[in-house]
């Protein structure tokens, strides 16, 4: 299974359309700022974005990815001349002759002379580019004036400054948001020559300002766009190298944009689809610690927790059919059940996504029911956190809806007489075991301290104080933190009703 839900948004005033469902459409356009949608068969090829994907038909042998995502921002950039308060107001005479000055002044500039005319002829290309669309319904053609008009504008602000980036840039999303309004068929214009123009133009602005990171960002879904039309050649991977670098280097700059690492996580499982076997493991890891980081920047990102549901679905199918060389790699039953806790979490965030639906009965019988998650941490005695090592014990725990609760299995069944002389079981699990209510959770994360016994630690800060637990690696760990914090999220989201049919209906 291989789609991927993209969530897209132009920055800088145009905002994008969502994107057709089943089609992994590509990522976001940002005009001053960042910001796509998804599907296909469980397998590493999502694609997300941050526009809502629209209802797909229910398809139980295939688990969709989410589409990369658009950057959209909120602020316009003002085009270089008049302010559009100006065109109203009544100029005077020192303000007109200002004027007149200042593009005499520019008329005497190094850009008006070979500068301007090679700028011009671009221009002149970029225009008859965009002036051939026409839309392909009202809406599309009412758009697509619009953007004939921002178009005109950066052109004027481009031939009095070539190096005007925010024009350049501005212009690039005018490009790229025209593409989207040629038919895939489409020969005059093809979408494929708009984006590439949309990419020259980028490619100018990041190099006037190497700090533009949402240059870098929308560069990266233009490219990968471009990938996708090109399905699994060696062109298409060249394209997808060069999306995932642009990625990276906008989260170079901006850390901060789970959006950007949603996407690159999705470019990565593109590219694990077409580079040799031995290469493509690597990748698809990768692609996980992505949409893993986007997680933990947006805990309800929805989107990256579907995909990464996705991407490690496919890891399981690669795993089982190829055989781990490694005893220590996961095994294809783990994967498969990490799989499955990220794309019940995703459906219990947003559960009127149908793709999540469909993906969710494809995997809630590898859940390790009536719980969400379970395994082996090693704890303290119950209420002793600082007991020597030697009393700590690794035991079982399972995590649902509720709570995370040790499980401390008796040997040998206790028999009690009641008055009435029949004989009754004595419950199997200690209450003295260790149990952290969802409700009472403040934080969860990981910790290195030396007062613990080796491996990996966690730390559970509640409102009655700190729990401190060992996972058996970090990996292992991983997997813990994500689980507790999506099952929190849910829960301060108001969706534990729909987590705990998930897992007990």
């Amino acid at each position: 299974m291989s789609e991927t839900i993209e969530g897209s948004e132009l920055q800088n005033g145009f905002q994008p359309q969502p994107r057709p469902e089943p089609e992994p459409e590509s990522e976001l356009k940002v005009e001053s700022q960042p910001e796509q949608q998804p599907e296909e068969e469980l397998k590493p090829e999502p694609v997300v974005t941050d526009v809502d994907p629209k209802p797909e038909p229910n398809n139980e042998s295939s688990i969709q990815s989410n589409e990369t995502t658009k950057q959209a921002s909120t602020d316009q950039v003002a085009p270089p001349g008049r302010r559009k308060d100006d065109e109203n107001r009544t100029f005077t005479m020192r303000e007109l002759l200002s004027e007149l000055k200042s593009d005499e002044d520019d008329a005497g500039s190094p850009y008006s002379q070979e500068n301007t005319q090679c700028q011009s002829y671009q221009n002149n290309a970029a225009m008859e580019l965009i002036n051939s669309v026409t839309g392909t319904d009202e809406e599309g053609r009412s758009r697509q004036r619009i953007l004939i008009y921002a178009a005109r504008r950066y052109a004027t602000a481009l031939e009095r400054n070539p190096e005007d980036y925010d024009a350049l840039y501005n212009w690039a999303l005018v490009l790229q948001e025209s593409a989207d309004n040629v038919s895939p068929d489409s020969t005059s214009p093809s979408k494929d020559a708009l984006l590439e123009e949309a990419c020259k133009k980028y490619d100018e602005a990041t190099r006037l300002c190497p700090t533009l990171h949402d240059a870098f960002y929308n560069w990266a879904i233009a490219i990968s766009d471009r990938a996708k039309m090109r399905g699994r050649t060696k062109e298409a991977e060249e394209l997808w190298e060069q999306a995932t670098k642009n990625y990276e280097k906008a989260v170079q700059l901006n850390w901060n944009s789970p959006q950007a690492l949603n996407n690159w996580g999705l470019a990565l499982q593109e590219l694990s689809a077409i580079v040799p076997a031995r290469e493509k493991q690597k990748i698809v890891r990768t692609a996980i610690s992505k949409f893993r980081a986007a997680i933990q920047l947006q805990f309800d990102f929805h989107r990256a927790i579907y995909n990464l549901g996705t991407v490690l679905y496919g890891l399981a199918e690669d795993t089982l059919r190829q055989g781990s060389p490694n005893l220590k790699e996961v095994s294809p039953d783990e994967l498969y059940s990490q799989s499955a806790i990220y794309i019940a979490a995703a459906h219990a965030l947003k559960p009127n996504y149908s793709v999540y639906s469909s993906a969710l009965r494809l995997v809630r019988s590898m859940l390790p029911l009536p719980h969400l998650k379970d395994g082996y941490l090693t704890a303290p005695p119950a209420g002793n956190s600082m007991a020597p090592h030697g009393a700590w014990k690794r035991t079982e725990f399972f995590l649902n809806h509720e709570a995370l609760q040790q499980v401390i299995r008796v040997d040998q069944r206790q028999i009690t007489r009641s008055l009435s002389g029949r004989t009754s079981d004595v419950t199997d699990m200690d209450k003295r075991a260790i149990r952290v209510g969802i409700p009472d959770i403040v934080s969860v994360s990981a910790c290195a301290d030396l007062t613990l016994p080796p491996g990996a630690g966690l730390c559970i800060d509640t409102t009655s104080g700190q729990v401190f637990l060992v996972a058996d690696s970090w990996e292992s760990l991983d997997g813990w933190l994500d689980a507790i914090r999506l099952v929190y999220t849910i829960y301060a989201r108001g969706k534990t009703d729909i987590l705990a049919g998930i897992i007990t209906g």
